[in-house]
């Protein structure tokens, strides 16, 4: 059962990493007025962090070459002393500068915990272990509403950084001690050892060789994740940046409503981890085959994400984030279905590689469409922007359709 220890381990990682991204969106409507910070600087602002996160393709290909117990270690030092840092900041250039910086270290999150999938879980275990570590990101931008309005109302915004990357930092230190590979961990049994490297499939089977990094981007299934990821994540990047300003300066939302509210949507997202995975597994025992069963999932959490283009035409601000919530259970739906792919298009020892990829486009989905709120928002308006989030999956499921193609059948990955 050490497996499922070291799952939890990166499970708690990762709603640190996602609790520490969130600190600022649930602190800007407090702060940026402080600072002078419009809409607009805002945007800029989390545009320099996606730019940051974008670089997870080197992320991913670092974590291949170091592995992961130095390498996230590292990594999750670095964001959580940068996010200590943004209690010091005075300017909107500092804080592009700070969120950027917390990007490139952060970007580590999503390719370690798909190697510690890859590595650590037997094939048929691989979904429900993904959604298990990706509860954090639901659970850590869940967790920000309630802990940042408590640090504001009690101390400061100041409070909330320093809080946030205090645990961080704890973190890191208890992986670099806990975190061993699973070939060489003293705790691993030799039974369970045993079954898990039994039951991975041909892709997630360790090659002699890792291929260059430019030769990932000559692969089918490389882009047949990352497009829809990029469709995708645009709704995770709102819910995440932008819900505490669209709750204030459009449905009226004082602090306290704020801390009661705002989290549910990730609440929901949390159930919509675990949901996805269930699904496949239906659907596998129905005799679909795993990737048909992973693009069922995907297509049906994409219908339901045509909810979020209603939210800005009910007069109901508890409809509104009703919706919202019913988005963020179908975006994660969807989200953990594929991101797992990965794992089962790849070997393990180019898991973390081609999962910076996708994380890197799926970015630039995100960076593009922050930074179309930020111009537009003020002439018209937040509808626009969650019609476009209602339909965009549509499109990535039918990508995920067309283009990937199963290498167990021959096809080129």
């Amino acid at each position: 059962m050490l497996r499922w220890w070291m799952i939890g381990l990166v499970m708690l990682g990762t709603i640190l990493n996602y609790l520490t991204r969130s600190t600022l969106s649930v602190a800007a409507p407090y702060m940026l007025p402080e600072l002078g910070i419009g809409e607009k600087e805002y945007s800029w602002i989390t545009g320099a962090f996606q730019l940051g996160i974008m670089l997870q393709t080197f992320a991913g290909y670092l974590l291949d070459v170091v592995g992961l117990r130095y390498g996230l270690a590292a990594c999750a030092a670095t964001w959580s002393l940068i996010t200590a840092a943004h209690a010091l900041a005075g300017s909107w250039p500092m804080l592009a500068v700070l969120r950027g910086t917390m990007g490139l270290a952060e970007g580590s999150a999503q390719p370690g915990g798909l190697k510690v999938v890859a590595e650590w879980f037997p094939a048929r275990e691989r979904g429900f272990a993904g959604g298990v570590y990706n509860v954090g990101a639901s659970f850590g931008s869940m967790l920000a509403p309630p802990l940042v309005a408590a640090s504001i109302y009690y101390w400061s915004w100041h409070a909330a950084f320093l809080i946030t990357g205090a645990l961080g930092l704890a973190w890191a230190a208890a992986w670099y001690f806990l975190y061993r590979p699973l070939r060489v961990h003293p705790r691993m049994s030799a039974t369970e050892r045993d079954y898990v490297l039994s039951g991975q499939e041909h892709a997630s089977i360790d090659l002699p060789a890792r291929p260059p990094l430019l030769s990932f981007f000559k692969r089918r299934n490389v882009w047949g994740i990352a497009i829809p990821r990029m469709l995708a994540d645009p709704t995770w990047g709102t819910l995440t940046f932008w819900l505490p300003l669209y709750l204030t300066t459009v449905r009226g939302f004082d602090l306290t409503q704020i801390a009661m509210f705002a989290w549910l949507p990730f609440l929901t997202a949390d159930v919509g981890c675990m949901f996805g995975p269930i699904l496949v597994a239906w659907f596998q025992k129905r005799g679909f085959t795993l990737l048909n069963a992973r693009r069922t999932a995907f297509t049906i959490g994409a219908i339901m994400m045509t909810s979020m283009m209603f939210v800005g035409f009910v007069d109901s601000p508890y409809v509104a984030i009703a919706l919202l919530s019913l988005g963020g259970f179908a975006h994660q739906t969807l989200s953990v279905t594929c991101i797992t792919l990965a794992t089962d298009l790849f070997p393990a020892h180019e898991v973390g590689t081609v999962a910076g990829i996708a994380g890197t486009v799926a970015n630039f989905g995100i960076l593009v469409f922050s930074l179309a709120i930020g111009s537009l928002v003020a002439t018209v308006g937040y509808d626009p922007f969650f019609i476009a989030l209602g339909v965009l999956d549509l499109f990535g499921a039918l990508w995920l359709w067309a283009v990937v193609r199963d290498p167990a059948r021959g096809a080129t990955a």
